[in-house]
């Protein structure tokens, strides 16, 4: 049915077309001028190589998918489960955030804090009366305060825009720890010396850098006098009264004085121990600055999620399925799962290659593989198919296929058949 042109005008709708958007809906809370749900680093990791190891650490370990899944008795994949927690930690956890956005905060956040809560925030059943329902969304909290049975945390209120402080039952909210808390999160660790450093090397830096001249007035005579102290006081207050009221801070002294400026403040060794602290929690770590400056190769990339990465993703992944599926569930055979595509560290001259094992064989199809690279399926019906071509087609009694070559029959003089 053809809309006319009358019903069109009544139903089109326009952002900026004689009225304002925003007049029919109810705009309230308290209003920030930055997003006030954002992870943030304690004061004096954020401006330094801190913020980067830890961001470089979140990043790579959301990239993995998180995904809600079927498994057999053995505990390996079946397939994927369509749930709303499902959809939490890939589609949407909020209404602020995505859910790769979600996995970066926890991840950020656990390393930041040393132990973080996941707390399901919209359900469809009150997880204290029971242990089967569905989450709608879910956040990350900051946990203050640690009892038996239950466990304070400062969430984030998308109603009212303000993070409150709320107890909730250790058994349904899920606790997801640093497993590098010894290195990253103890008082006296090693990266904890370095962010105290870093911190005194911003304070010496914010001092050298002030408005101060670092200049030494020589006068002609000896001061040891209280007098002489007392002229030498007042010629100095002086000199900075004719600085300070000079428009290009130009003053003068007499033939006899001499200025003498210092050229750079008395040294430490506060730099050398930043250095050393720094290629401590590196090596603690397991990292190496190619893979911050993005040189690595494959065999240092695949070393470093094993190593670092994928701990996060197991303390996340086990405390998930710990909390949010019920023995039931987990009975049935549900499970939360993370994968990763094993071809982002594969350069291009080398998938041809792959691609021709794995069809070989027999562990991907055609089109699977033709999604990994980015192309749309074939609507060939052997491309779905998980067989080796290079092998000829058999039938279901084991006999090939393909066609034997026909040999003529021809009579001989005796009327005989022969060949």
């Amino acid at each position: 049915m053809e809309i006319n042109i009358g019903s069109r005008i009544k139903k089109a709708w326009n952002a900026f077309f004689s009225r304002d958007p925003t007049s029919d809906y109810r705009i309230s809370g308290i209003g920030y001028s930055y997003r006030p749900d954002r992870a943030r680093l304690r004061k004096g990791g954020e401006r330094s190589i801190v913020n980067s190891i830890y961001n470089r650490i979140a990043l790579d370990a959301s990239s993995y998918t998180i995904e809600h899944v079927k498994v057999d008795s053995d505990g390996k994949f079946l397939s994927q489960i369509n749930s709303p927690l499902n959809d939490c930690l890939n589609l949407s956890a909020n209404k602020d955030q995505i859910g790769r956005a979600f996995r970066h905060d926890v991840f950020l956040s656990c390393m930041d804090e040393g132990c973080v809560a996941v707390v399901p925030v919209d359900a469809s059943s009150d997880p204290d009366i029971t242990d089967s329902y569905k989450i709608y969304s879910m956040r990350v909290g900051e946990i203050l305060e640690w009892k038996p049975d239950h466990v304070k945390v400062r969430l984030y209120n998308d109603k009212t825009g303000n993070k409150e402080d709320l107890w909730f039952p250790k058994r349904w909210v899920a606790v997801v720890e640093n497993p590098f808390y010894s290195v990253m999160n103890e008082p006296n660790s090693t990266m904890s010396r370095l962010i105290r450093k870093l911190s005194l090397l911003d304070i010496v830096d914010e001092h050298a850098s002030s408005d101060k001249l670092d200049l030494i007035i020589q006068v002609p005579y000896t001061i040891k006098s209280p007098a002489k102290q007392k002229f030498a006081n007042e010629r100095r207050e002086e000199l900075e009264r004719q600085m300070a009221a000079s428009k290009y801070g130009i003053g003068y002294i007499d033939s006899t004085e001499r200025v003498i400026q210092l050229n750079r403040p008395v040294e430490n060794n506060l730099l050398k121990q930043i250095e050393y602290l720094t290629n401590q929690v590196l090596s603690e770590l397991g990292m190496t600055t190619e893979i911050l400056n993005g040189t690595a190769d494959e065999k240092i990339m695949q070393n470093y999620y094993t190593r670092i990465v994928e701990p996060f993703l197991d303390y996340f992944v086990d405390a998930m399925r710990r909390s949010f599926l019920s023995p039931t569930a987990r009975s049935q055979g549900q499970s939360i799962m993370y994968f990763r595509d094993p071809f982002k560290l594969m350069p291009i001259s080398s998938i041809s290659d792959v691609a021709n094992s794995l069809k070989r064989n027999e562990i991907v199809t055609t089109n699977e593989f033709r999604q990994v690279i980015g192309m749309k399926p074939s609507k060939d019906e052997k491309a779905d198919e998980l067989r080796n071509s290079n092998m000829p087609e058999t039938t279901n009694a084991g006999n090939s296929k393909e066609t034997q070559p026909t040999v003529k029959e021809e009579t001989n003089q005796n009327g005989e058949m022969g060949l």
